[in-house]
């Protein structure tokens, strides 16, 4: 098959299936709004979950950052992209988690291939939850180690797999809270299980931090655990972009020296790092912003016991509804939209076959008026 065929028989594929993807340029994509011309949406598919970047301490923090800085670093932190606006930050973190160091990478995802790339050898095993982020099992499927996953969730099937023998060393993956189903990890659990088998574990909670725990300090902190590794990334409830590694000392004196996103990569812009300092800020002092998405989670909740589609038991601002069918997925999307409220059809293969479904998230940002619109919209898009 030439190369042709083989990309024109993809596209078919899914565009038969209903789900081809596509993308439109937004002049406003998170907060309580998302604008397009003149047109705009109230905004159920950001993952600024505490509406931080908008916030006016953290747009200041970046705007003097640049003016000082530029708006680059200008190469590697192994060059001379290292300003001691990362090194502050780096500081920050670790403290403030519980590490002896933190790491900043360019974004979650090659934070996620870093660590996996550089850790694992032929001999080793990497156990992850099935429904693990792409970043983690395209690392886990890419290094040379041998990958078994287990059922989501399930510390019994964890425990079955850790009994099985591995000549090397076992790394155990999950995440705080799924980006698709939006609940939680039974981290205390599994956190015992690593241990008992003399594994490691390591913790992707881009979804949890900020949000869950005391001082927004994520799924980890909230459960009592520590893990070996811990990941957390910038783009959802910091507001801004990028991610950290929190490990200790020698892990990171070991990543530093070997991986490859992090040594071949240019850094984040100091402003960035200025503003993320001043996002963090807020977050330690933000309990007035969790209790107002909590509330706003409670409301649409119990607004949306009564439509006729499966509401995922989820306590975190990702608030999925199964629909099942790829088709019918998109014409509730489309109906919402319609009617002013954006909410984004989730198909396959981002999520598994049948399994289609409206991934609405809430924010602090949201006003009680956005909720009740978006349940009316819903129940009248569920009748037509």
């Amino acid at each position: 098959m030439s190369w042709q065929a083989r990309i024109d028989a993809a596209l078919s594929e899914r565009r038969e299936n209903h789900a081809f993807r596509s993308r439109e340029p937004n002049e406003q994509g998170s907060g309580r709004w998302l604008v397009r011309g003149e047109q705009r949406w109230r905004n159920f598919s950001s993952n600024d979950y505490l509406g931080l970047s908008q916030h006016p301490d953290v747009v200041g923090a970046w705007r003097q950052g640049a003016e000082r800085y530029g708006v680059g670093s200008g190469g590697s932190g192994h060059v001379t992209g290292y300003h001691h606006e990362h090194a502050a930050l780096e500081t920050a973190l670790a403290q403030w988690l519980g590490f002896d160091r933190a790491l900043l990478f360019i974004s979650g995802f090659a934070a996620n291939q870093a660590v996996i790339s550089a850790l694992m050898q032929k001999e080793d095993c990497l156990l992850a939850d099935r429904l693990s982020h792409a970043s983690l099992l395209e690392a886990a499927s890419l290094s040379p180690a041998r990958l078994r996953r287990f059922a989501h969730n399930d510390t019994a099937a964890l425990q079955t797999l850790l009994a099985k023998p591995c000549a090397g060393e076992t790394l155990v993956v999950t995440e705080g809270v799924f980006s698709m189903d939006g609940d939680s990890a039974p981290l205390a659990q599994i956190a015992r299980a690593s241990r008992a088998a003399n594994a490691w574990l390591m913790v992707d909670d881009a979804h949890g931090i900020g949000v869950v725990g005391e001082e927004g300090r994520g799924s980890c902190f909230a459960s009592g655990i520590k893990p070996d590794i811990l990941v957390v990334t910038f783009g959802k409830a910091f507001g801004v972009s990028g991610a950290a590694v929190l490990c200790d000392g020698d892990v990171a004196d070991y990543l530093t020296q070997f991986a490859r996103h992090l040594i071949y990569s240019t850094s984040m812009p100091p402003a960035q790092a200025a503003a993320l300092r001043a996002s963090l800020n807020v977050i330690q002092q933000g309990d007035g912003l969790r209790k107002r998405l909590a509330q706003n989670i409670a409301r649409f909740r119990a607004g949306a016991a009564g439509l006729p589609l499966a509401l995922v038991d989820s306590a975190t601002a990702i608030q999925p509804l199964i629909v099942g069918d790829n088709l019918r997925t998109q014409a509730l999307a489309q109906r919402l939209r319609e009617r002013g409220c954006w909410v984004t059809a989730i198909r396959p293969p981002t999520v598994p076959a049948g399994t289609a479904r409206l991934r609405i998230t809430l924010t602090a940002a949201h006003e009680n008026e956005d909720i009740d619109a978006l349940l009316e919209a819903l129940y009248d898009a569920c009748r037509e």
